[in-house]
């Protein structure tokens, strides 16, 4: 399939011939749109120069001055024909071969971009391909699969399959737009998992097709990160500048950002430590939120109290082939219990599915260690009396002695997820007590809790005047009498 036509330039040795245009998608992958919490109905783009083009085995320079390089692992394409206006039902007859594609990104310099990204993604070197082409003819779109390996772990890793638009529809729908010609070169998005990457790293990109006769490969596409000493002119045009949000963007989480959690002030932190469960439960359905709890699960120790932001982790039930690819080294688990910060409750989305433990004590010590909040998680526990004895604050479904690959695959985290029937999303207030757990949207955290520590002190007048004798008929609820009573209290206290 090689075309040597220059071989003194290595920056295309992986490729055919020097591409006119490099058409990137901004995002295709269902794993990464769940990540980010935004779905597109339709796909987007942006292009890159050909001179960002490099050849496996190359480096690629953090300019001085940025901290936020990323790599993003994808699937790329090459055409073969000339398209013009082609129907998606033929559009994959235009593609001659699929290599591997590193689609790098400089967030310190996105914010002047304005969406184009021609200066955080169109630096040299800041578009490797290679090593090897695949003959489209010989395989499926669907079947394509992209891991991404960051000094030798696994950080990425998706099929085609789990693309939003197939790849022959970008071919057919960018067609509509313009010719695509011999040797375009389109990078199709990449799946969740993408984050920053710092001099001395080493980057590997491969796309094959495991399921196809002969199962070809583009090989391994070899990205070593180096650390530059340009540094930009301000005469000339803005200089790098990054914050929180673009470290969020670029690192794929606070957490892995090594921000602190969406903020909860000590005073409100406070409140929620004193008010009940069933308190904000009650102030949740006047404001009409009634799904806010989340079922099934119970303390590992009686009396224990939760309250932190939430950090989520998804399982999925357990298939073989998935649990090798995704179960083993430094999974989505292992990441979030190595990386979530102080504050933040760990919230398991098991299926409720009891029949292996989600955590057991090495990774309830680690969470502990760097400062979590707790943990709540749909499914069992192992090491149950070891972990209580931790003396981190654990809600769960109840004990089980089997690992995690019985009946789950750690699959991906920091997005949003279902836990005990209530959906739960990273930055949600997580409250817990003996009545159980519930999720508190952030943005009416200090009025709910401030209505129920209210409601406290009424039911707590309430309490004494039954005491006192009084029946409950008018008085619980309280009637137009009692309530006037209840403020005359309430004004003197």
């Amino acid at each position: 399939m090689k075309i040597d036509i220059d071989a003194g330039d290595r920056r295309f040795s992986g490729l055919p011939t020097r591409p006119g245009k490099i058409i990137a998608v901004h995002l295709s992958y269902a794993s990464r749109a769940d990540q980010r919490g935004r779905r597109p109905a339709h796909p987007s783009y942006f292009l890159k120069p050909s001179s960002s083009v490099a050849g496996s085995g190359g480096v690629i320079e953090r300019p001085r001055g940025t901290e936020l390089l990323a790599f993003e692992g994808e699937i790329a394409l090459i055409i073969g024909t000339s398209a013009r206006r082609v129907p998606i039902e033929s559009a994959w007859r235009h593609v001659a071969a699929i290599t591997a594609g590193n689609d790098f990104g400089l967030y310190d310099l996105r914010a002047n971009d304005k969406g184009s990204n021609i200066r955080s993604k169109g630096g040299d070197g800041f578009t490797p391909l290679g090593p090897d082409l695949i003959d489209a003819r010989t395989v499926e779109p669907a079947v394509l699969r992209v891991r991404t390996w960051v000094n030798g772990v696994l950080a990425q890793e998706d099929s085609a399959s789990g693309m939003i638009f197939p790849l022959p529809q970008l071919v057919s729908d960018l067609s509509q737009h313009f010719t695509l010609e011999p040797g375009d070169v389109i990078l199709t998005g990449t799946p969740a998992g993408s984050s920053v990457v710092v001099p001395g790293d080493v980057v590997e990109v491969e796309v094959d097709a495991p399921d196809t006769v002969d199962a070809p490969s583009s090989g391994r596409l070899v990205t070593t990160v180096v650390q530059g000493t340009h540094e930009f002119d301000d005469a000339l045009g803005s200089l790098p500048s990054a914050d929180d949000t673009q470290r969020i963007e670029a690192w794929g989480s606070r957490s892995a950002a090594g921000l602190p959690a969406t903020a909860i002030s000590a005073e409100l932190r406070a409140k929620l430590s004193r008010v009940p469960v069933a308190a904000l439960s009650q102030q949740l359905r006047k404001r009409g939120l009634n799904n806010v709890s989340i079922e099934g699960v119970r303390p590992v120790q009686p009396g224990t109290r939760l309250v932190g932001t939430a950090r989520t982790l998804r399982f999925v039930p357990n298939r073989e082939d998935l649990f090798l690819a995704h179960g083993g080294g430094y999974n989505a688990q292992k990441r979030v219990f190595d990386t979530v910060a102080p504050g933040e409750v760990i919230v398991i989305e098991a299926r409720g599915e009891t029949g292996s433990g989600t955590l057991g004590d090495i990774l309830a010590l680690r969470a502990q260690v760097r400062g979590a909040a707790g943990v709540v998680t749909d499914g069992g526990v192992r090491d149950h009396d070891a972990v209580a004895d931790i003396g981190l604050p654990v809600f769960s479904a109840g004990p089980h002695p089997a690992v995690l690959g019985r009946k789950h695959v750690p699959w991906d985290c920091d997005l949003t997820i279902s836990c005990g029937g209530a959906t739960v999303q990273p930055g949600d207030i997580i409250v817990g007590d003996g009545d159980g757990v519930i999720v508190l949207p952030s943005n009416i955290a200090e009025a709910v809790v401030d209505d129920a520590l209210e409601q406290e002190i009424q039911d707590g007048w309430i309490a004494e005047q039954v005491c006192a004798g009084h029946p409950v008929a008018g008085l619980f609820p309280p009637d137009a009498e009692w309530k006037a009573r209840y403020r005359q209290w309430r004004q003197k206290q």
